[in-house]
């Protein structure tokens, strides 16, 4: 077996962690997209406030339930 040291082995997770995280963000974003009556992007480009909130709450939601996930599996 290879012996990578553990400093190494953890950028590895947190690089993994970062394009897992942007990945899911973008497939939820879309999933959410599909399902409503309105298109996300546009309604941000009128300056609704109310979509970028909930945009907000999509994102900082996903984060943190996929930032526990890798960090309970760094343990």
């Amino acid at each position: 077996m290879l012996d990578i040291p553990p400093i190494i082995l953890n950028f590895i997770y947190v690089i993994f962690g970062g394009l897992l995280t942007l990945v899911f963000m973008k497939l939820s974003c879309s999933m959410f997209n599909r399902m409503v009556n309105f298109n996300i992007s546009d309604e941000l480009g009128k300056g609704n406030v109310a979509v970028g909130l909930m945009v907000m709450g999509i994102f900082i939601g996903l984060g943190i339930s996929l930032g526990l996930v890798i960090g309970l599996g760094l343990s």
